[in-house]
């Protein structure tokens, strides 16, 4: 009973992150190459969302500054979810829907991006922190789930994996945050990627 159930949860996912590469694989190659272009002038990342997005942001954050697979230089990601200190403080003062504007407003600049994670699409403080980051002049991407919400019609390009049950979309965001990883560095770095 147990082994069918775990084959049935492989299967679904493997069939959404199918479909969803499938269907996303042109933005992913072009948002990988706004990225890097935006690395190489010497602009960031602020990754940011709640819950099981908050530890998506931090994980691809840390891909970035640390490294993906081969050692090459660090690149500058910030996930808005990590500085216990910033997000208490922003929460108590100002409210918790704007703990990621707040730091967005203190950190972003022109030319930086924004990739908002949001399962559902509709997290205020998610929200809250697109506004910021657009008002800073930022490029905008937002990761959800099929139906987008309110993310959808605020960022630059949206990311929707085709299903609405949130362990299948957190398991697709994280292997879209590893692919961008590694086009990214396979674009600033190819000489650490000889022939495969």
């Amino acid at each position: 009973m147990l082994s069918e159930l775990i084959a049935g949860m492989v299967a679904q996912s493997l069939d959404i992150k199918a479909r969803f590469f499938a269907d996303n694989t042109s933005k992913l190659a072009d948002l990988a190459e706004v990225l890097a272009h935006g690395f190489r002038r010497g602009h960031k990342v602020l990754i940011f969302g709640n819950g099981g997005s908050a530890a998506d942001a931090q994980h691809i954050a840390a891909e970035f500054v640390g490294r993906f697979v081969p050692d090459r230089p660090a690149l500058p990601a910030l996930s808005l979810s990590t500085d216990t200190s910033v997000l208490t403080s922003i929460g108590n003062d100002y409210g918790f829907e704007t703990v990621f504007a707040r730091q967005i407003e203190a950190l972003g600049q022109a030319g930086d991006s924004a990739i908002a994670i949001s399962t559902s699409g509709n997290s205020p403080n998610v929200l809250a922190g697109i506004a910021a980051a657009r008002n800073k002049g930022m490029y905008t991407v937002g990761l959800t789930g099929e139906g987008g919400g309110k993310v959808a019609e605020q960022v630059e390009v949206v990311f929707r994996v085709p299903t609405r049950y949130t362990p299948r979309i957190q398991e697709t965001h994280i292997m879209i945050g590893h692919v961008l990883c590694e086009l990214v560095d396979r674009l600033m770095f190819p000489e650490l990627y000889p022939q495969d």
